[in-house]
């Protein structure tokens, strides 16, 4: 008898499970979350030197920084403001100049007329307007940097082509004449 009562409360139970009354809802699955993308590695400036590398019109400027021992000044922390003639402006100086200062007896005077295209500072052309202003170079005498007129900009008689070419340790405008240090 003691079974039977067991076996019964047991059935009922049983039924009471499958009378159609539901289990409470399983708890939802957490929403997935994507994880964001990861950032893009930050993009490091060049240089001076690597930024006249990849700009492609520089060569001759750069072998000439090269021959003259100023290449690692020239990638040091600056800041400097480079006035780059371009590969024709050297091209433009009568012919056999480049070759004869490129030699090793001719360091010096490379080495001071590059130094006469550097100011010690980085001078952005806005700094200019219409100014006229005679900063001193690197090599120690000073430039004519020429605001005054609409739209251009002079060194001495060199013409800024393209100005605020941004590199991590300075700026480089642009010219299309070689200039010369006073004698």
């Amino acid at each position: 008898m003691k079974l039977s009562f067991s076996v019964a409360a047991i059935a009922l139970l049983g039924a009471a499970a499958c009378s159609g009354e539901t289990a409470p809802p399983a708890p939802a699955p957490a929403p997935v979350v994507e994880a964001p993308a990861p950032a893009p590695a930050p993009v490091m400036a060049k240089d001076i030197v690597d930024t006249a590398v990849a700009a492609g019109s520089f060569n001759t400027l750069v072998a000439a920084v090269q021959a003259a021992g100023l290449e690692q000044t020239l990638r040091g922390a600056g800041p400097f403001t480079v006035f780059a003639p371009t590969d024709a402006a050297f091209d433009a100086l009568p012919a056999g100049t480049v070759a004869d200062l490129l030699k090793p007896e001719n360091k010096a005077k490379l080495a001071a007329i590059l130094t006469y295209h550097v100011l010690p500072a980085e001078v952005m052309s806005s700094a200019i307007g219409t100014q006229t202003l005679n900063p001193a170079t690197v090599q120690g005498a000073t430039v004519k940097v020429d605001g005054s007129m609409a739209g251009k900009v002079m060194v001495n008689d060199a013409t800024v082509v393209t100005a605020d070419v941004d590199a991590s340790n300075g700026v480089i405008h642009v010219i299309d004449k070689v200039i010369m240090p006073p004698m």
